[in-house]
């Protein structure tokens, strides 16, 4: 008789199974606009699936297709010398997270909105903190640290004594900084570390928080996603799950996609469900159709 877990070990040989990467690089791309088609063409050809944005300040995006294949797709991004430095974080799925493939031209990869930022290329930066390292760094009483993504994100999971600005929109982020320094008296020598999903937010915020006078700034590298990956969670510091921007809604610490319930009516929500909705609202059809969106 076969036991059950040579079953499992049978189903999992044979069952598909997709690579997810989320890359970003900030660096000056002139010809932006230039790179779309060839990037598109290629990502099509290679049957990948997924969301890349281009701008004058860089490269930002999230694909999925075939191990192999998406390998490929990094090596031909990182021909480009300009690239070269690319990130990334990998993970994995048993089915295709993206619906279509997109490469989008934009003003921004990640719209802060801060014209003095712009040329994110000369900008200074948060001094990277090893996820290894970064629970001993936010658990110092001189150390404040600030969860910078968005109120959908945050409910969902955050580290523990870290800051929640409650923000809807990333654009929303200055204007919250500018009524903490006031209403807390910040002073610009204070400690802050601050963290996103992977890492991009992370850049663009941390190098705002310089550009004002903060001395000591520091970010987690390669974000969340990162830190689980490298540490398991094993201290505990992260609590909750994790929002992505993908099909998958949100995983957990074990990176595995995780069932999330209506915040209106608490039934299961699914991957169906949300394709009409606007990003962040997890809601059910049936909810979604009776809720007016602004």
């Amino acid at each position: 008789m076969v036991s059950c877990s040579v079953l499992v070990g049978f189903f999992e040989l044979f069952m598909e199974k997709f690579t997810l990467v989320t890359f970003y690089h900030l660096v000056q791309l002139e010809n932006y606009e230039d790179m779309r088609d060839e990037l598109l063409s290629y990502c099509i050809g290679k049957g990948l699936k997924g969301t890349v944005l281009l701008a004058m300040e860089g490269i930002n995006g999230s694909v999925a297709g075939h191990d192999g294949e998406v390998r490929d797709f990094l090596d031909f991004v990182r021909r480009d010398d300009r690239l070269c430095g690319l990130e990334w974080k990998e993970s994995y799925t048993s089915f295709q997270p993206f619906q279509e493939m997109k490469v989008r031209l934009r003003k921004e990869v990640v719209a802060l909105g801060c014209a003095e930022l712009e040329n994110m290329g000369m900008c200074e930066t948060g001094e990277y903190v090893e996820p290894e390292d970064w629970t001993s760094l936010i658990a110092r009483e001189d150390v404040k640290t600030i969860d910078i993504r968005n109120l959908y994100e945050t409910k969902l999971g955050r580290f523990k004594y870290s800051i929640d600005p409650e923000t809807i929109n990333f654009r929303d982020f200055q204007d919250w900084v500018r009524r903490w320094i006031e209403k807390d008296n910040i002073s610009t020598d204070q400690k802050i570390a601050m963290y996103c999903t992977g890492g991009i937010r992370s850049e663009k915020s941390t190098a705002y928080m310089k550009m004002i006078g903060f001395k000591n700034v520091y970010q987690l590298r390669g974000g969340i996603i990162h830190y689980l990956l490298k540490t398991k969670n094993t201290d505990g510091a992260w609590v909750g799950d994790c929002f992505v921007f993908d099909d998958r809604v949100a995983v957990n610490v074990d990176l595995e996609p995780v069932q999330l319930k209506c915040l209106e009516c608490s039934c299961v929500v699914n991957t169906d469900d949300l394709k009409n909705i606007p990003r962040g609202r997890v809601l059910c059809s049936g909810c979604g159709q009776n809720t007016q969106f602004s």
